[in-house]
């Protein structure tokens, strides 16, 4: 096996890319980059009944959106091409054949039907049906069957399943970089499907020639698959390779943190569970996506990391180069991590904190002119989680208020407060030049003439003039929204609000 450290990233295209395979593309492009290594995608299509067209596409401009790309496979190239296992079909039936001659694997000829009378029968004696030493000599497989009935069967191209060779007794151990040595009983092991009917490979022997063949180093995936790791070792025992060093990730848990995240938490919540939105090809139905949801690829991927690792310090904002410098497999937990959508989103805001105030400007405000666009940017940056909702605040910010806070109003409005607005109604027509500082400055000197302290007034000025008690710096927005509609606003106010008189 090549010295140099190789991962892998194999999804399936039967659906959008959940979060969590996203998570396990990350961690294997993180561990790829600290180790020097090669970080390979490659698409595990080998269960053609569950297809869906556009899911593969959908795969590489996920990762291609969150900047997790391929040194080689799928989109990449590479010396190992093709990197689609339906491309590698003879390949897999080779090596099955291997171990067919090398007595390690098995014709099976069973029925489905034959198969499910045996289940029947397990069933009613109160036990499960597994197909493995005990049972394979009663059954319809080139291990109970005479040499001259296989050869006759093979021969009338009866339909048969290549089933592997799983020793009656003996272990199964191996240390995995999560969860530290695994013990398992080949009696647990059933004699797995290797080749299915129709000539294609299953997951587990197609998985296993192509990490071999593409010299991958290290394993790392979810904790699913950690009960297939077992038989998985039995493969490259029975191929005589040395197999791979295995990570199985946690568990990605619903955001209550009990039971395992799911698409159906993910619609009753309202928050995605996928990179991007995705159109069922069959339904029409539409599941949302972090980014058309407005995170960014950069808050995503900060968040990811941090659903079942640490860094050990209490550094939380990492951009990639730091998360590749910082990550190890050392500091992955064995428990399952809880979606936080919380923490998804406070990782939004601090992106966007870091954003150019003119790309969000000309992207979410190109309507407005530049300068505007941008003073809108400043002013409710700190008051977003997500971008789009710059243009929804800026349009309610620009129109005038239908209503007012009733209870700001029933609170706050009194006869000093009346007689505050009136004040201001005629004292700021006078401000010469309509800034935040000098329409401050006109506002504290008009108020302290008249002895009224200032907060006496401006959350009830702040109700006027936006119908809102809270809201950005009150001095600034007067600034946009300009002298004459300040004015024009304060003075509808006091002509809505009820006379204290």
């Amino acid at each position: 096996m090549s010295a140099s450290v190789r991962v892998r990233f194999a999804p399936s295209p039967t659906g959008p890319l959940h979060i969590g395979g996203v998570r396990t593309a990350l961690y294997n492009y993180l561990f790829a980059r600290k180790m020097g290594g090669t970080f390979i995608l490659r698409i595990e299509d080998t269960d053609q009944t569950r297809f869906v067209p556009g899911a593969e596409q959908y795969i590489l401009d996920s990762l291609a959106w969150l900047g997790i790309s391929p040194d080689e496979g799928v989109g990449a190239s590479g010396p190992h091409a093709p990197y689609r296992q339906s491309e590698r079909k003879e390949l897999y039936l080779a090596y099955a054949d291997q171990l067919i001659r090398e007595e390690k694997a098995y014709y099976a000829f069973d029925t489905a039907e034959e198969l499910d009378a045996m289940r029947t029968m397990f069933e009613s004696k109160g036990s499960a049906f597994q197909y493995n030493a005990l049972t394979r000599v009663k059954l319809r497989n080139s291990l109970a069957l005479p040499a001259a009935e296989v050869q006759a069967l093979l021969d009338a191209n009866t339909p048969y399943v290549i089933r592997l060779k799983v020793p009656a007794k003996g272990e199964v151990r191996f240390q995995d970089s999560v969860r530290d040595w695994v013990h398992v009983h080949t009696s647990s092991i059933d004699d797995k499907v290797l080749m299915k009917s129709d000539g294609m490979p299953t997951y587990h022997l197609a998985n296993v020639v192509d990490d071999h063949i593409m010299e991958i180093t290290h394993v790392i995936r979810g904790e699913e698959w950690l009960p297939s790791a077992p038989l998985h070792i039995l493969l490259y025992q029975a191929f005589g390779w040395t197999a791979p060093q295995f990570a199985h990730l946690p568990l990605l848990l619903k955001p209550e943190g009990n039971g395992k995240l799911s698409k159906r938490d993910a619609d009753l919540g309202g928050f995605p569970v996928f990179p991007m939105e995705w159109t069922d090809p069959q339904t029409g139905s539409i599941s949302k996506g972090f980014k058309q949801e407005g995170y960014l690829p950069e808050a995503t991927l900060n968040f990811l990391a941090f659903l079942g690792w640490n860094p050990g310090t209490e550094q939380e904002l990492f951009n990639l180069t730091e998360l590749v410098d910082a990550f190890s497999l050392e500091r992955i937990n064995k428990a399952g991590a809880k979606f936080d959508v919380n923490k998804a989103k406070w990782f939004n805001e601090q992106y966007l904190k870091q954003q150019a105030p003119e790309v969000l400007a000309k992207e979410f405000l190109g309507h407005l002119p530049a300068d505007q666009g941008l003073a809108f940017v400043s002013l409710f940056l700190d008051r977003i989680t997500f971008p789009q909702e710059l243009a929804t605040l800026v349009a309610s910010f620009i129109s005038k208020p239908a209503t007012y806070d009733e209870g700001v109003i029933q609170n706050k409005w009194n006869a000093e407060a009346e007689k505050g607005l009136h004040i201001l109604a005629e004292a700021l027509p006078a401000v010469a030049v309509w800034q935040a500082d000098d329409i401050k400055h006109a506002i504290h000197d008009s108020l302290e003439a008249a002895g009224i302290k200032m907060g006496k007034v401006m959350q009830i000025l702040r109700v006027a003039l936006s119908g809102n008690g809270a809201g950005p710096d009150l001095m600034i927005s007067m600034q946009l929204w300009g002298k004459d509609q300040v004015i024009e606003r304060l003075v509808a106010a006091l002509k809505t609000f009820p006379s204290n008189n």
